[in-house]
């Protein structure tokens, strides 16, 4: 824990319920800091039911809890861009964005309202002090459940008075605090969905538009077969494309002007190149470029080395070795060594 941490004893825990979060708060409180529960009520169907879960888990552990309405800055920030990406053909990464616009954007603006300045939640990651002063985000040591792709979007306003518990220990070992501290049954099960989808699909989801059929078609131009609507498609798909041949064709582009889901062979997979748009840097400035780094294309992508340069309109990445389905909309997390230096949307 840094100095700051240490001078400043009150924090805000980001608690949802599950166990990363619970274990996070208690962890907080054992090493003697006075700790408040912060719940979001965002777009939960179950929102309700999961605040009184926490209310309960918060209770357990002796601490308070803040209930924060964040419902119609989450529909106009996370919603309204997750609906756009896929209507305009791009595959969005919601839990980004969120992360940098109202988890550690709107949330830690709650919490310096209520006069405390340090903010923790239960990624898998780490934060460290840099030169001058500059916060540096690590990667969590349990290579298995990092989580630092989903804040390679944050800046340093954002890092400065931030840290996470466990980023420096494995999911074995929070659940024999959980069930150590009797939390078990109290928390909620791990999901693996996105929050506000809570089981449902993306067909459930865009339930309320229209369908809009186009054409697959080949890279060549050739008509294939219909689609019901390119929001239901994303690079590198394969079932639910009802195209039989004797090798399978892939999604291997969007094209929203046309409204056509363009297919292919797993060859038309790779690309040795991308652009990114809306590049942000952990630091606030980019490094002297062009420069190789790892870079992820996606969370449980393996880092792979690229070159990246500087151009017109964004940042040019080459990879050393072509990338299979490299998904525009989605984030690529740029690393040194184990720091996360930036991360922004694929073009």
């Amino acid at each position: 824990m840094t100095a700051s941490h240490s001078a400043n004893k009150r924090i805000m825990v980001a608690m949802s319920g599950g166990v990363d979060s619970s274990v996070t708060a208690a962890l907080l409180k054992q090493r003697g800091l006075t700790v408040t529960g912060v719940f979001m009520l965002l777009a939960q169907a179950d929102g309700q039911a999961q605040a009184e879960r926490v209310g309960r888990i918060a209770s357990r552990l002796g601490i308070p809890l803040e209930v924060v309405d964040l419902a119609a800055e989450f529909e106009s920030q996370v919603l309204r861009y997750f609906r756009e990406a896929y209507l305009s053909g791009q595959t969005p990464n919601p839990c980004v964005v969120c992360n940098r616009l109202i988890k550690f954007g709107l949330l830690r603006e709650v919490g310096r309202r209520l006069g405390i300045s340090a903010m923790a939640t239960g990624h898998y990651a780490r934060t460290a002090a840099g030169e001058g002063g500059r916060v540096r985000l690590l990667a969590g040591l349990d290579a298995s459940k990092d989580q630092s792709y989903f804040l390679c979007a944050l800046g340093q306003e954002q890092l400065a008075g931030l840290i996470f518990p466990l980023g420096e220990t494995t999911k074995a070992s929070v659940y024999q605090v959980a069930t150590g501290l009797g939390l078990t049954g109290l928390h909620s099960p791990e999901s693996q969905d996105i929050c506000f989808l809570q089981g449902r699909t993306l067909a459930d989801f865009f339930a309320e538009i229209p369908p809009r059929p186009g054409d697959f078609v080949t890279r060549s131009g050739t008509v294939k077969g219909q689609h019901q609507g390119i929001y239901r498609y994303t690079i590198g798909q394969r079932r639910g494309l009802g195209l039989p041949d004797a090798t399978p064709y892939y999604v291997v582009g969007i094209d929203a002007s046309r409204n056509q889901v363009v297919i292919g062979k797993e060859e038309d997979l790779y690309r040795g190149e991308i652009v990114v748009r809306e590049m942000r840097w952990t630091s606030g400035q980019a490094p002297i470029l062009p420069q190789p780094f790892m870079v992820k294309i996606r969370y449980r992508h393996p880092a792979t080395a690229a070159l990246i340069s500087q151009e017109a309109g964004g940042f040019r990445i080459q990879f050393t070795t072509p990338q299979r389905a490299v998904t525009p909309g989605q984030f690529v997390a740029i690393y040194q060594g184990d720091e996360v230096i930036g991360g922004g949307a694929i073009g």
